[in-house]
């Protein structure tokens, strides 16, 4: 925690992500109204942020086209948005992590086929099949976290499998090895706790890339399904009245730059932390 400590974006960022989370836990708490409330839809639409409904209501972040209060929805969209990102990533890796860990552990006729199926998986365009998954069956959260998940571990498992044949050749596997400890034993008590530093660096950068995936389906209607408020639909909705009431599409599309930008972040200041080499140049 020190040396995490001493990388000051990582911990800027790693504030704003936990606001983020704290926020979408309390959105119940915090929202001024119900998200999918429509009151007088011609009295209340496209109210611009700060100005009062006729029925004395405070608007902070405005109205959209169907009179919907945008900060409820702002909210409400980051419960949804970083459920998405963050059990999508959960999902990649423990799918990435025990294929690659055990094609390393395991090596020959079966390394060579995991790291097949990987290569395999790799070769097709991640954005084409998610449009293609998607496309076929219906859309809803979990889809959306199920084929963000089963798109996404591929380079997970390449980096498992490279850290752990790296750990091989140490010394005190080595020794492991030699005492007679079992496979399994020997992946989960000496392999799996030194391979995973690099894993939690590309998990904390898949966070956003995850998010933004969400929202560039959603934006081309594939994601999740309205009236469920999640920033990729809610920019997707505002992006017809963009020269009229920009603000629709502009807070939710900020939510989503600040994220992953503090996704960025934590994950560079993890990798500056966690790197035994970064830590050294550090000192000299």
């Amino acid at each position: 925690m020190r040396t995490i400590r001493r990388e000051r974006s990582a911990v800027i960022a790693l504030g704003v992500l936990g606001l983020a989370c704290l926020v979408a836990l309390l959105a119940p708490v915090l929202a001024p109204s119900d998200p999918l409330a429509q009151t007088d839809v011609l009295r209340t639409r496209f109210l611009p942020p700060m100005t009062t409904g006729p029925d004395g209501t405070l608007y902070l972040l405005g109205t959209d086209r169907l009179g919907r209060d945008l900060m409820s929805r702002l909210i409400y969209g980051a419960r949804i948005s970083l459920m998405v990102g963050i059990w999508s990533v959960v999902l990649s890796l423990v799918l990435g992590v025990s294929i690659g860990m055990v094609a390393a552990l395991m090596g020959g006729v079966i390394e060579r086929a995991l790291m097949g199926i990987t290569d395999a998986a790799l070769a097709m365009p991640r954005l084409i099949l998610l449009l293609a998954l998607v496309a076929v069956f219906e859309p809803s959260q979990l889809l959306v976290i199920v084929v963000l998940g089963v798109t996404g571990w591929m380079g997970i498992a390449r980096l498992a499998r490279a850290e752990v044949n790296g750990l091989m050749a140490r010394s005190y596997v080595t020794a492991a090895t030699a005492l007679g400890i079992g496979r399994w034993r020997l992946l989960t008590r000496h392999l799996m706790p030194n391979a995973l530093t690099p894993v939690i660096v590309a998990a904390a950068l898949a966070v956003g890339n995850a998010i933004t995936l969400e929202s560039g389906l959603a934006f081309l209607g594939l994601g999740i399904p309205a009236p469920a408020p999640s920033w990729g639909n809610m920019i997707a909705g505002g992006r017809e009245a963009l020269v009229n009431a920009p603000w629709i599409a502009m807070f939710p599309g900020l939510a989503i730059v600040v994220t992953v930008v503090a996704c960025n972040l934590l994950g560079d200041g993890l990798r500056d932390a966690l790197d035994p080499e970064t830590r050294v140049e550090a000192r000299e």
